[in-house]
């Protein structure tokens, strides 16, 4: 997505807006490989990243997504998704996706009024 925000704030939004985003094509390409043979699923971890540069105080850092392998147990086919998993992740983080959009979007109605624009 990627705003260019002038503030802590903004570039925390901003940080996590991306992170949820890159944690939701991970969790769709497990889900798409559900059935395929040696395919081992991922996740994302965006927040460590992000508390360590709020924690610093330096914003400017960047946040680095890791994606690591999932500890759930392999398959007969060497597969080691699992679809109840995926899908309460992918409601979860569209739920955390939700909530910093509508946080997005009144910040900006927030510099609209201040600006005087309404």
């Amino acid at each position: 997505m990627s705003f260019a925000f002038p503030d802590a704030v903004g570039a925390v939004l901003n940080s996590a807006l991306d992170g949820i985003a890159l944690r939701q094509r991970v969790i769709a390409d497990n889900i798409a490989n559900v059935d395929t043979p040696g395919y081992r699923a991922t996740s994302v971890d965006f927040e460590t990243s992000l508390r360590a540069a709020i924690s610093s105080g330096d914003l400017n850092a960047a946040v680095v997504p890791t994606e690591t392998p999932t500890d759930t147990p392999v398959g007969a086919n060497g597969n080691n998704v699992d679809l109840r998993k995926e899908t309460l992740a992918a409601v979860q983080s569209q739920f955390q996706y939700q909530v910093l959009t509508r946080a997005t979007s009144d910040r900006f109605d927030l510099i609209k009024t201040v600006a005087g624009g309404q």
